[in-house]
């Protein structure tokens, strides 16, 4: 009797320790990828919006400041699809 009592109580233990285990595993994960998506910034030159920088500077061309570029979505072929007002 004291031999299953034993058994089950290290099955339980070993259980709940796993389990746990994939709760912060799957957590870690979410906080990766919001950290990734939130911190992709890009800079961009109003005159030249082909220059395009990972970081705060000034236009090559021009010398003008470079602004934060605006999130777009993107079409599957990579090409902005938000409408463009002319």
């Amino acid at each position: 009797m004291k031999k299953t009592i034993l058994i089950l109580t290290v099955a339980i233990t070993g259980f709940v320790i796993t389990s746990c285990g994939n709760k912060t595993s799957e957590e870690k994960k979410e906080n990766v990828a919001a950290t990734t998506t939130s911190e992709a910034k890009t800079y961009t030159c109003p005159m030249h919006p082909e220059v395009i920088s990972d970081k705060p500077g000034t236009c090559p061309k021009c010398g003008m400041d470079l602004v934060e570029k605006e999130n777009t979505e993107m079409d599957m072929n990579g090409k902005d699809s938000t409408m463009k007002m002319k």
